[in-house]
């Protein structure tokens, strides 16, 4: 691309007859100097930009290329939170009902071994009265006797 300089500089060989006005050729190119060094800076200036947002863009999708990942590994820590939280709870809920079972074996257990001393009590209560009601009769007797004679 031509610059600016280049074109301030350019000189043209002058013919004497049938040639160019050299001032009108100055002057329309100092003209012509001005508006492409104008565009020129534009150009420049856009091209700079163009090579920052490129910079930002490549910057701005590492940073969604992170997010995307951080999001991913989220939802698989998410998910595994979850899986962890349900076994955990389905094995409280399997320790409660062995628990709840064992707790419910050794009551039955006790309640079987209360039953027997209750079963062992009434026994002795029944030899007891047996024995008592006996020895009453034996004395009533006794006091039968005593009177008859």
């Amino acid at each position: 691309m031509i610059t600016p300089l280049e074109i301030e500089n350019k000189k043209f060989s002058k013919q004497m007859v049938n040639g160019y006005n050299v001032e009108e050729v100055d002057e329309f190119l100092d003209l012509i100097t001005a508006d492409y060094e104008k565009m020129y800076k534009e150009n420049t200036e856009s091209r700079d930009k163009i090579e920052q947002l490129n910079e930002d863009i490549a910057h701005y999708k590492t940073i969604e290329s992170t997010l995307q990942s951080t999001l991913l590994m989220a939802q698989s820590t998410a998910e595994e939170v979850k899986n962890v939280a349900k076994q955990q709870a389905e094995q409280i809920i399997i320790d409660a009902k062995n628990s709840a079972q064992s707790e419910a074996i050794r009551l039955e257990q006790e309640i079987m071994v209360k039953r027997k001393e209750l079963e062992d009590a009434q026994k002795q209560f029944d030899v007891y009265k047996a024995k008592m009601e006996s020895l009453l009769i034996s004395q009533l007797e006794m006091l039968k006797e005593i009177n008859k004679e």
